[in-house]
């Protein structure tokens, strides 16, 4: 099982889509959803208990999480000294990622770096010199021995092109990631009114999506390569093979959040929901948690199979209205159109050898939404 371990709910950073926003909107969307705002900032939790909680689960992996989790280097090294996991993972901004220790970076298998785009775009969203400094500490690591694996976690929004975004981080050569994985701001807060979304899905990001699903068969056809980009590897591997997925992050089945006070939630979005929390680490076995599962009009919708259902959160808290949530489906909708469009043209790749059915094998319900 994967499980995020928050931190610390503090942040060096304060991106337009994030933090920012607080400034201007309320802090929880207009919900009967009770928040319980009393969970300690950074984590207080006997680490004996956490410790014996993931010792119960052979194949535990601890992904550190925020806010920025590097805020709090020292119990990222107090629990990989100690706790007895079977991987590690970081969500991080990058900012700080030279202070970490060569041994305990390269200890990590996958590190998850927030990043938006080309230079420009980057720090727009992110705060100027932000993009600089997150690409010399990424060589840093590289230089000092990384092998695992680095995904580029991009979060799209009106400013985004993301055709030029998405091949920007993925054909440069300088740039060191292995994956790329982006999220749509959308349905997360009280701000549709304050959006052009839907002129921007319509003249942008649903054709750039489609562009960029024939950009990763063209690389198929003429070079023998599947690109890493996680929206299009794990459905097209799930369209391959005929299977159907439930959350595709993994919320609530197969990744869980351990929050600050020990309390156990789906999914790092759902601090302080109380009635939608699976357990505690004092109390549950890791092996029988709770299982999480998306509300209405999910259910009866024909893409769940293929969605999963897309964001928990956003599905139980629903901050958009309802012309908001079906533009956002539009754009699941188009995704896998332009998938299925693909599949006959990548099963004849396989079929020649030009490309195998293993080129599409990634660590599932690794943190990444795939589900943009």
């Amino acid at each position: 099982m994967y499980y995020h371990l928050i931190l610390t709910d503090s942040c060096n950073l304060c991106c337009t889509y994030c933090r920012a926003k607080a400034f201007d909107l309320p802090e929880y969307p207009d919900s009967k959803i009770a928040i319980d705002d009393t969970p300690p900032p950074d984590l207080a939790i006997d680490h004996g208990l956490l410790y014996a909680f993931l010792r119960r689960d052979p194949d535990a992996v601890l992904t550190f999480y925020g806010g920025e989790p590097l805020l709090r280097i020292d119990l990222i090294r107090e629990i990989m000294h100690h706790a007895p996991a079977k991987g590690f993972m970081l969500h991080t901004n990058g900012l700080l990622l030279d202070r970490l220790e060569r041994e305990l970076v390269n200890r990590l298998d996958a590190i998850f770096v927030s990043i938006d785009g080309p230079e420009d775009l980057n720090d727009a969203y992110r705060g100027e010199g932000t993009f600089r400094r997150v690409i010399a500490n990424l060589k840093k690591i590289i230089a000092n021995g990384y092998q695992g694996e680095i995904i580029a976690r991009m979060t799209v929004a009106e400013k985004t092109d993301i055709w030029e975004a998405v091949q920007y981080l993925s054909r440069n050569a300088e740039f060191p990631f292995t994956s790329v994985h982006w999220q749509l701001d959308a349905n997360f807060s009280q701000d549709f009114h304050q959006r052009d979304f839907a002129s921007w899905v319509s003249a942008s990001y649903n054709p750039g999506i489609r562009a960029l699903v024939d950009a990763w068969v063209e690389r198929m056809r003429k070079e023998g390569v599947v690109l890493r980009w996680y929206p299009f590897i794990a459905t097209m591997q799930d369209l391959l093979l005929g299977q159907k997925s439930l959350l595709r992050c993994g919320c609530g089945h197969a990744n869980y959040t351990i929050l600050t006070d020990g309390s156990i939630a789906p999914c790092p979005c759902m601090i302080g929901m109380k009635e939608y929390y699976l357990g505690h680490i004092a109390r549950d076995d890791p092996c029988h948690l709770g299982i999480a599962s998306v509300e209405q009009p999910c259910r009866d919708c024909s893409l769940l199979d293929f969605c999963g259902g897309r964001c928990l959160y956003a599905n139980i808290m629903r901050p958009w209205p309802e012309e908001g949530i079906n533009l956002v489906c539009s754009t699941v909708e188009n995704l896998h159109g332009a998938l299925l469009a693909a599949l006959p043209e990548v099963r004849r790749l396989i079929g020649e050898g030009r490309i195998s059915i293993n080129d599409f094998e990634h660590a599932r319900f690794n943190g990444c939404e795939v589900i943009p």
